[in-house]
């Protein structure tokens, strides 16, 4: 008798134990996932087929809500979904018109910031419509869940040449309307110390419409230039999208400079500046990008258009000029003879230029020069690589004192390495760039700054620009593209360098979100 209780015990756990077998579990559990996932197609299928086959069923929008939204402002909500309900339209909708109507309106609310990334939508008859109406009646219900409304983020950041830590508070949705409120703190390697606090809110319950406040106080090692920059800034910003995909932005500054902290090899021009100044400007940026990828584009392009005009006419402070720059980049994927498809062979090539034009202070009649806080710096792992930081242009002893007038191109060819193949973050660049920085010509200091003398000036140093051949670097490295930014470890080469510019040749790390 025992002994048939214990071969029946063996015979239990025996098969418990062939039941809990790994690879038959994974097995089912395969089977499963397969079962699912073909039930999952036969549903999208039918569903496809009804809605083709119901695409021009006239109907008529009764109602919009939005569940799961207890913390958005209802006025918020309706100036979304009122223009969408058929009693504030001339003709009704039909089925497929209607889908996509709620597609562009799911998409805005995504756009705000302030629900988690999948909204459903849900369609019911409606119980509102006449009985006799030749449409087809509809309520239509949201669901969406909030993000939390305060979030408190740590970490640390790598870019533009430095490493810094940084503290982050974001208070979302604060009067219902989508508005939000960061708080930064952060120091690091060249800025010392920055604190800053930004409200946006849309207008008009357009996400393509941001009013935004910001105010920061900072203060910035710059060693190319032996100082060091505390800066408190006030910034008001209108944005807004074109309907060809551009982004506009209108803003004003105002903002306190002070150079500071000199070292004790500081060059004279640095010592002639330093101290206080004051910018008042008015800024215009125009930005276009379709690139398939901003980090590593592979086909596409991206341009963008600065323009700033400070302390003239009633902006007032004690500098006063007209800033413009412009930056593109190209990306195309190479065909290889044999290949039917393509194999990730990338050709990239940028271009960046910039122009600082001294204007009279106010409605007086002569410019003024302008200053090391607002001229051009050029050089780095990030734009002309295979040279230092801040390494081309105007030097004043070791410091780089910047320019008024730059261009600045690169081309870069990326292969995707063998073993990881194309759709690797990571790719193999070789690459050329060049870049001229000057500053105006000085022929104006003997009769002063009048308009008619900057003018000659600007037009002077263009044509110097294009006068022999700019600084030239060229080189190999590696560059991986992590979803944060992109790092970049090449080996350069300077080609052609003029007399105090500062090559580097060997390896240069760089990281950053725009590269040259």
């Amino acid at each position: 008798m025992a002994a048939g209780t214990v071969m029946v015990e063996e015979d239990l756990f025996g098969s418990l134990r062939k039941q809990s077998d790994p690879e038959k579990l994974e097995k089912q559990a395969k089977a499963v996932a397969e079962r699912e996932a073909s039930c999952s197609a036969k549903a999208e299928e039918r569903l496809k087929y009804l809605l083709d086959d119901n695409s021009t069923l006239p109907i008529s929008v009764s109602s919009i809500q939005l569940i799961g939204a207890s913390h958005t402002r209802r006025s918020f909500l309706d100036k979304l979904f009122t223009p969408l309900l058929s009693c504030n339209r001339d003709a009704p909708y039909t089925l497929s018109t209607a889908l996509h109507e709620i597609g562009i309106l799911s998409d805005k609310l995504s756009r705000f910031g302030i629900f988690q990334p999948e909204i459903s939508t849900f369609l019911d008859r409606s119980n509102l419509g006449p009985v006799s109406s030749p449409l087809t009646h509809i309520d239509i219900y949201l669901k969406a869940r909030e993000r939390g409304r305060l979030s408190l983020k740590t970490g640390t950041d790598l870019g533009n040449a430095e490493g810094s830590a940084y503290g982050n508070l974001t208070w979302r949705n604060i009067f219902g309307g989508a508005e939000s409120l960061n708080l930064n703190a952060s120091a690091g390697t060249r800025t010392r110390s920055a604190y800053q606090a930004t409200f946006d809110s849309p207008l008009f319950s357009d996400p393509d419409q941001q009013l935004s406040l910001n105010v920061l106080a900072s203060s910035t090692h710059k060693p190319w230039a032996s100082h060091e920059e505390v800066l408190k800034e006030i910034c008001a910003k209108y944005s807004w999208a074109s309907n060809y995909g551009t982004r506009h932005q209108l803003g004003y500054t105002g903002a306190w400079r002070q150079i500071t902290s000199l070292a004790a090899e500081a060059s004279p021009t640095l010592r002639c500046e330093a101290g206080d100044s004051t910018k008042s400007s008015i800024t215009h940026t125009i930005v276009k990008d379709n690139r398939d990828n901003h980090l590593l584009p592979t086909r596409g392009y991206y341009l963008k258009i600065l323009s700033e005009i400070a302390g003239w006419g009633p902006l007032q402070g004690d500098v006063a000029f007209w800033k413009s720059e412009i930056e593109s980049t190209g990306a195309l994927l190479l065909p290889v003879p044999g290949k039917m498809s393509d194999i990730g062979i990338t050709l990239t090539g940028g271009l960046r230029a910039g122009l600082l034009y001294p204007l009279p202070v106010g409605f007086g009649k002569e410019a003024i020069r302008t200053r090391i806080n607002d001229r051009f710096q050029l050089g780095g792992p990030t734009d002309v690589r295979g040279f230092k930081l801040s390494g081309l242009g105007p030097q004043d002893g070791e410091d780089s004192v910047g320019g008024d007038v730059y261009a600045a191109a690169s081309t870069n060819l990326l292969f995707p390495l063998p073993r990881a193949g194309k759709d690797s973050p990571l790719r193999l660049q070789v690459f050329a760039n060049a870049g001229r920085l000057l500053a105006l010509s000085e022929s104006a200091s003997k009769d002063g700054l009048d308009q008619k003398n900057v003018c000659r000036d600007v037009r002077d140093t263009l044509g110097e620009l294009g006068n022999g051949l700019p600084s030239i670097a060229a080189g190999v490295g590696m560059v991986y593209a992590h979803p944060v930014a992109r790092f970049e470890l090449n080996f350069s080469l300077p080609l052609v360098a003029r007399k105090g510019e500062k090559g580097r040749k060997g390896l240069q790390f760089g990281v950053g979100i725009n590269f040259l």
